[in-house]
């Protein structure tokens, strides 16, 4: 089971990958980075990134039919993605056995990535990561 380290190195092999982060999206600190970040500051990147990860977290209208946000174990949203003119921002969603705050961040070029292969392949590493 890859750690934070590990997951960040292994998101970077994605076709036009430029940065990666882990991020606690309570404290909106970064757990770990590599690459490049937007504007050249990975907390900055990281502190911004929480925010959106919040209110997505948090939003009663994003939660699935039948349960508000925070029931149960899964979270209300898997990933989000934003799209600007020349690159794809993912964030996607760690579940854990015991609080579930944290998301990995993918800056991705958008003329070289692949956003559908992104996508899969952050969904695995989040599945394997291993905090701690």
């Amino acid at each position: 089971m890859p750690g934070i380290d590990e997951s960040l190195l292994e998101a970077m092999r994605l076709p036009g990958a430029r940065g990666a982060l882990v991020v606690d999206w309570i404290s909106g600190l970064a757990l770990g980075a590599v690459g490049e970040a937007p504007g050249e500051d990975v907390e900055a990147t990281a502190a911004e990134t929480a925010e959106l990860a919040r209110l997505a977290m948090e939003s009663g209208t994003l939660a699935p039919a039948g349960g508000g946000a925070g029931t149960g174990k899964e979270p209300p949203v898997d990933d989000l993605i934003l799209t600007t003119a020349d690159a794809y921002h993912l964030l996607r969603f760690v579940v854990t056995t015991f609080d579930s705050t944290v998301f990995l961040y993918l800056w991705l070029d958008r003329a070289d990535g692949n956003l559908a292969l992104a996508r899969i392949r952050l969904a695995e590493m989040a599945d394997r990561l291993v905090l701690g």
